[in-house]
């Protein structure tokens, strides 16, 4: 017979505390584009949970005033820059902010985007240019920026915010799927750039999100109802029951993921493009 073990009691506190994961973001300075609203505000917030300082990147001062205020209340420092990332200066125009406010750069997120229910015959060369612009050259002109400065102090994270259509692309916006597909393959590139000095570079791939971009009056929900001659109810309901998990995401479970690979929990992640997509994507890469 084994010798009994006698186990000490259980102490649901410290059970609890052992079972927190300390991601190493206190007091890193995280520049997060995309910032006012959507899965950016959302990943600015949560960085602020984990006590990072934050610069948060947007066109929309009112709304930047508003998440500013999100991030203190949820324990991180903030500060807001007014700015559109197509511009050509954009990445050293925030990587200089960054500095100016936190002395440091520690993380970027590539949060900025947009998509419009548009058919490859609407499509526009002045709109495949836009997409490219906001998905490629954007992040690009961030990273190009950024990522020295983390490299001369030995740690960063960088996590560009593409999109399950980059993976399979979709007929919703075809210069949307492109351009995402082409930011992936952008983050992979900086990823080999940068990994082996100790700045770890990934992408997300969310799938349908229910959160401004879909649900804002004149959104995609209404966008793709008036294409299909349905209501947005349904046009949501359909899309959802489609995926594996039979919902839309939400913006809360993409800023996790993307949190999650900003931290030091994620050491031996690079050039990875994670689906956080509800199973959209039916391949295991």
């Amino acid at each position: 017979m084994h010798p009994s073990v006698e186990w000490p009691a259980s102490n649901p506190v410290a059970m609890e505390e052992s079972a927190l994961m300390d991601l190493g973001l206190r007091d890193r300075a995280c520049i997060v584009t995309g910032a006012s609203g959507g899965i950016g505000h959302a990943t600015a917030v949560t960085l602020a949970r984990e006590g990072a300082a934050l610069l948060l990147v947007g066109r929309r001062a009112d709304a930047l005033a508003e998440v500013e205020a999100d991030c203190r209340a949820a324990g991180g420092a903030a500060a807001a820059l007014e700015l559109d990332v197509t511009a050509a200066d954009a990445g050293e125009r925030a990587a200089f902010e960054c500095l100016r406010y936190f002395d440091r750069i520690d993380v970027l997120v590539n949060g900025a985007g947009t998509s419009a229910v548009r058919s490859l015959e609407q499509l526009t060369d002045d709109e495949w240019q836009q997409h490219w612009e906001l998905h490629v050259m954007g992040p690009m002109r961030l990273m190009r920026a950024a990522a020295p400065a983390m490299a001369d102090r030995g740690w960063g994270r960088i996590v560009n915010v593409c999109s399950s259509s980059g993976k399979r692309p979709s007929g919703m916006n075809m210069a949307y799927s492109v351009t995402k597909a082409a930011q992936l393959s952008l983050s992979r590139a900086f990823a080999d750039q940068y990994a082996s000095r100790a700045v770890l570079i990934n992408a997300v791939a969310p799938g349908p999100v229910l959160g401004d971009l879909w649900l804002a009056p004149g959104g995609l929900a209404d966008q793709a109802a008036k294409a299909g001659g349905s209501t947005r109810e349904e046009v949501i309901e359909a899309t959802g029951s489609r995926l594996p998990i039979g919902r839309f995401g939400d913006e809360g479970e993409i800023a996790n993921v993307i949190v999650f690979l900003c931290s030091e929990a994620a050491s031996n992640v690079a050039g990875a493009a994670w689906s956080v997509d509800g199973g959209a994507v039916p391949v295991i890469i």
